[in-house]
């Protein structure tokens, strides 16, 4: 199985804005890496700062806050992380589940 990708609706608080995003799924990131401007821009707020191993072992700190997603017909809030130029951006488990979506290996 190759890489899977998705396309994923960002509302804004207020849900009169979104932006569209390409995201790769990631089924063992536990939330969704996504870029900090796109982010900002629709007005999602960061709300605390957590810690995060790197997949090469470091640990790293990152911004998270609470975004409202749609992706396949299904929607759902999830915490979401302000990733940075160096970060991957992945739709992680926390707003696949969140959203009742999962990823079927044999398709």
């Amino acid at each position: 199985m190759g890489p899977t990708t998705a396309k994923v609706r960002l509302l804004s608080p207020d849900r009169k804005t979104s932006s569209v995003v390409e995201l790769l799924v990631d089924t063992g990131s536990t939330y969704s890496w996504i870029d900090a401007d796109i982010l900002k821009e629709l007005g999602i707020e960061s709300r605390a700062t957590w810690k995060f191993r790197s997949i090469d072992g470091r640990m790293i700190e990152r911004r998270i806050g609470d975004a409202y997603m749609e992706c396949l017909g299904e929607a759902g809030p999830s915490v979401v992380v302000f990733a940075e130029k160096q970060d991957g951006r992945v739709l992680g488990l926390h707003a696949l589940e969140g959203m009742r979506l999962e990823v079927a290996p044999a398709t």
